[in-house]
């Protein structure tokens, strides 16, 4: 009787929306044997058509595999999908790719356990069209023996970032989240400047070039900044935060003269003004930290 190598070891993959479709045709285009499953069955005709199996019920499907990666739209969708056959999981690896906080993460783990499943959270950063290439991240946390069982399957989704950060369940959401936090903070900073310079009818791809720059620099200042919160003191190398609300206040003055929001310049003012107050005047950017830090009032 023949066996399959790790490199073969089968797979199925539940929910195939992009992200999902492409996870299924990273594992196929590997060699692995995969099965797939989605509410609208359709999604998988292309994937049937190169290999995969289509299981006929969420049941048969977490069956044909010893290991089940989900993917689906948020963890009311896992639970409502896998609480009906959990006991289909005992004895499986569980991968859970779906978005959430880390609190539902460790939740669901604490849930797989009582059911005698192994469960691994994980999350993804990249494009559904870069999975399966160097351009693709994956996270993983939970049981690193699962991981290190798996570790052979799961990197046919990433040539290069398949990284195991630890047993905590939650803290590969917690990097998701934190991580979102710096794109949409860099995203919101661009169009800020986009919507000023659109006022001089400069293009946002005109803008852009600099803009890429000035995101590579400020790569500079998170390193720096990283080694100062960590010790928890901010001399300032560069600029202080008194410094920077000079210009702030120039950002909303300038976005008011032209017509433009002022809405996040403004929280950018008010944050740095909260430090001031606190004594951070004359401290580096990152004292900052210590407004983050603080719940919401």
């Amino acid at each position: 009787m023949s066996t399959l190598s790790a490199s073969q070891s089968p797979v199925t993959v539940v929910g195939l929306g992009l992200m999902g479709h492409a996870l299924a045709a990273a594992f196929l285009t590997n060699g692995h044997p995969t099965t797939v499953w989605n509410r609208s069955a359709a999604k998988a005709d292309d994937l049937v058509a190169n290999g995969a199996t289509l299981a006929d019920s969420i049941k048969s499907a977490v069956e044909a595999s010893p290991l089940v990666v989900v993917c689906v739209s948020d963890y009311d969708a896992v639970h409502e999908l896998l609480d009906p056959v959990g006991p289909s999981l005992t004895g499986r690896t569980l991968v859970n790719l779906t978005t959430a906080s880390s609190t539902q993460a460790r939740e669901t783990a604490a849930w797989a356990a009582t059911i005698g499943g192994v469960y691994l959270d994980g999350a993804i950063l990249a494009l559904p069209q870069a999975i399966g290439t160097a351009d693709a991240t994956l996270l993983y946390s939970g049981s690193k023996a699962a991981f290190e069982e798996h570790q052979a399957t799961l990197q046919a989704l990433s040539a290069t970032g398949t990284l195991y950060l630890d047993e905590d369940h939650g803290l590969s959401a917690l990097y998701d989240m934190s991580i979102l936090s710096i794109m949409w903070g860099v995203l919101n900073g661009f169009l800020q400047g986009a919507a000023l310079l659109g006022t001089a009818n400069v293009k946002a791809t005109t803008f852009a070039t600099l803009a890429s720059t000035a995101i590579n620099v400020t790569t500079d200042y998170v390193s720096a900044y990283a080694q100062q919160i960590d010790e928890g003191k901010y001399p300032a190398a560069d600029a202080t935060v008194a410094v920077h609300m000079g210009g702030m206040e120039h950002l909303v003055q300038e976005s008011e003269a032209l017509g433009v929001s002022t809405a996040l310049p403004n929280l950018f003012l008010e944050l740095a003004r909260r430090a001031a107050a606190d004594g951070h005047a004359d401290d580096s950017y990152a004292a900052l930290i210590e407004q983050f830090r603080k719940p919401a009032a």
